[in-house]
């Protein structure tokens, strides 16, 4: 009798093993990176270009317009980012394509058995099974997106990237970062290398001040918003200055004002790279990244919608993402808005809450599904009542639409999903 192949294990089932490496799923140092590393040939030695990614709003954003300004000068571009919406795969790009089932179940088992059981985190462990698929695979450049903070990110281990930015910096994560702006700024900041250009997005003075304390010790140079390049909204089009000249471009297709911004700092990347208007164009016009304000039509959560009815969704999850959110609600046609709002134990829920209040008519909490540091439904209730948003909690985002739906008068309605991209991949991994 013929024996039967083994069946290959699953990328789902590596990476599950992975999460028992560490009883901790953040735990900041490099000592676990950089013994990986070596054991795995060194790979971030070996890597394109990178263009190396940190901030707290926006860093995806940003990232993905790179990607797309790459592509549209004619270079391939790996990228890794996280965290995932639906699948892992989408954490790695290689060569512009999503990494295949094959090749990460392949590379995970690898970095597995040369790890050999040794404590380290699932991110750190998976940020080297990228860089040693970038270092495998030749392209034009490396986009890497910070994880978390920056000075000890498992990212932060290229020695001579080819450019650095900064997206702006805000207070999230003081657990891991600090508690002050200034003392996050130069988290974030802990990526500048020497030599190395930095973009800086527009910050606080007080994040600023720590860039570029940080920047003159190494003697990186800076080019800050507002200093050495500008961008603005004008009769409809984003004009974008610098040195070299004057841009005038089309909106970026990423709604919101704060898009506005990411797509300066973009521009500023692109150009300071030494690519041209065209590059600039298409990173604006081709740019995707889901989850930020993405217009769900199709699935089951869109079929239970009424005429006159639309359903978003979007993972912003700090006080800087909701004050973003906010501005662009204002900018929206009239609708009666409801939110649908799951978050983490980690993020000041308030705080994220609170610029929403002048546009929401209410608000439906759930718990995120399959996520320990979710906040409970009935607590994130309260803590949007406590800032004047009429709540209730749901058992999961199905019975929220329907209570949603049940309790809205107006046509037309909108009804925001938001608070957490862990709720909007489950939510996208659920409505196909």
């Amino acid at each position: 009798m013929a024996e039967t192949a083994a069946r290959p294990v699953s990328s789902d089932a590596i990476l599950d093993r992975l999460l028992s490496l560490h009883p901790k799923i953040i735990d900041l140092t490099l000592d676990r990176v950089w013994r990986l590393l070596s054991d795995m040939g060194d790979p971030q030695e070996s890597l394109p270009p990178v263009i190396h990614v940190a901030g707290t709003n926006g860093k995806g954003s940003v990232a993905a317009m790179l990607r797309a300004g790459l592509k549209g000068a004619g270079m391939s571009a790996h990228t890794y980012t996280s965290p995932h919406l639906a699948r892992f795969h989408e954490r790695i790009r290689v060569a512009g394509n999503l990494i295949s089932e094959t090749a990460l179940a392949a590379l995970l088992e690898e970095c597995e058995q040369a790890n050999d059981g040794a404590p380290i985190t699932f991110f750190e462990i998976t940020t080297v099974a990228a860089l040693v698929a970038f270092a495998r695979a030749p392209a034009d450049y490396t986009l890497l997106e910070v994880g978390l903070g920056g000075r000890l990110d498992a990212t932060n281990v290229v020695a001579q990237p080819r450019l650095t930015v900064i997206t702006p910096v805000s207070i999230d994560h003081q657990q891991y970062l600090g508690e002050t702006l200034a003392e996050i700024a130069g988290e974030k900041a802990g990526i500048l290398k020497p030599g190395v250009p930095c973009i800086v997005g527009p910050q606080e003075d007080e994040g600023l001040a720590a860039i570029e304390a940080r920047a003159e010790a190494l003697g990186a140079p800076l080019f800050v918003h507002g200093q050495d390049w500008m961008v603005r909204r004008e009769h409809g089009r984003l004009v974008y200055e610098d040195m070299k000249g004057l841009l005038d471009l089309d909106p970026p297709v990423l709604p919101g004002a704060h898009q506005v911004e990411n797509a300066g700092v973009a521009i500023a990347a692109l150009r300071a790279l030494g690519f041209n208007e065209t590059a600039c164009r298409t990173a604006l016009a081709r740019a995707e990244w889901p989850a930020r304000m993405q217009r769900l039509t199709t699935g089951p959560l869109a079929e239970r919608l009424p005429d006159g009815a639309v359903l978003w969704l979007d993972g912003g999850h700090n006080a800087a993402a909701g004050k973003a959110l906010a501005e662009l609600l204002e900018e929206m046609p009239e609708a009666e808005t409801w939110l649908i709002a799951g978050m983490l134990d980690t993020k000041a829920a308030e705080d994220y809450l609170r610029p929403l209040a002048r546009q929401a008519a209410g608000l439906a909490a759930v718990t995120i599904p399959d996520t320990q540091a979710a906040i409970p439904a009935e607590d994130l209730a309260e803590r949007a009542r406590s800032v004047g948003i009429t709540a209730e909690a749901a058992e999961d985002v199905t019975e929220a639409l329907d209570r949603v739906l049940a309790r809205a008068g107006k046509r037309p309605l909108r009804i925001l999903i938001c608070g957490s991209l862990y709720l909007a991949g489950a939510v996208l991994r659920e409505n196909g």
